[in-house]
């Protein structure tokens, strides 16, 4: 069994290009707890600011995979491409969609509870284990690629000028995306904590930070709601969304919450 919670918050911008996806609810504000059994998806999209409708763009990409059942990583990838097609003829039909696009991050647990992580952009995909936060996922951004070239160094990446350049994401008119979907070795043990992000978060406060607060013994939407709080509190300029996913063991009761 699995418990999963998020959050999003629409932070100091003046609306929200932020959805998040729990199985099947699609949330673009406030907060939301369910606990659901194998397969399942969850999900965060951010729209692409300076660009028309992000929100539509995140809504769509996380309401087209809710529900989706995934056995391996081809159908996954099959379905990543076919919502960027979605977007990108929405776009060529409608003046007010035109060029709306959108990150897409998540997971997907198969029925033998194998985990699928895939990612299109900068939001991202973190395995807290034994107190240590891993990220699974992989930027696709401008300073990643000079990172793994050797042209930047780590610390670089964090303050480079074109740090929130990203490489062709979804509803891109000009170039389709690469998704990166990929299986995650070891899965995701009991006990053991998945977070997923957009960028209003992850480049707000610290992995440090973030491992931190979610080893914290509190309630998980609340160690969550700490995140996004001490992100406004260093200055985030962006929507803040945040999911969270543990695996229970068998007989261990859950937290109240909804079931799917």
């Amino acid at each position: 069994m699995y418990y999963c919670c998020g959050l999003t918050e629409t932070g100091r911008p003046d609306h929200n290009e932020d959805a998040l996806l729990l199985y099947r609810a699609v949330l673009t504000a406030g907060e939301k707890q369910i606990a659901c059994e194998a397969p399942f998806v969850c999900a965060v999209s951010d729209g692409v600011s300076g660009e028309n409708a992000g929100e539509v763009a995140s809504k769509t990409c996380a309401a087209r995979l809710s529900g989706a059942k995934f056995a391996k990583r081809s159908e996954i990838r099959r379905r990543i491409l076919e919502i960027h097609a979605e977007l990108a003829a929405a776009g060529q039909k409608d003046p007010a969609l035109s060029r709306m696009q959108a990150t897409l991050c998540g997971f997907a647990v198969d029925e033998s509870h194998a985990l699928f992580g895939f990612n299109v952009g900068d939001s991202r995909l973190y395995r807290l284990r034994d107190g240590v936060l891993e990220q699974l996922s992989k930027d696709q951004t401008l300073v990643q690629m000079l990172y793994d070239e050797g042209s930047i160094t780590s610390e670089e990446k964090k303050h480079h000028t074109f740090r929130h350049v990203v490489m062709p994401v979804m509803g891109n008119p000009d170039s389709p995306p690469r998704p990166d979907v990929f299986s995650v070795p070891g899965g995701l043990g009991c006990g053991e904590l998945l977070l997923l992000c957009t960028d209003g978060l992850s480049d707000s406060i610290s992995d440090y930070e973030m491992a931190e607060v979610l080893s914290a013994p509190k309630p998980l939407p609340e160690r969550l709601h700490m995140m996004a709080m001490r992100a406004l509190r260093h200055g985030a300029r962006d929507n803040i969304t945040a999911c969270a996913a543990v695996r229970y063991p068998e007989g261990i009761p859950l937290p109240p919450c909804e079931w799917m």
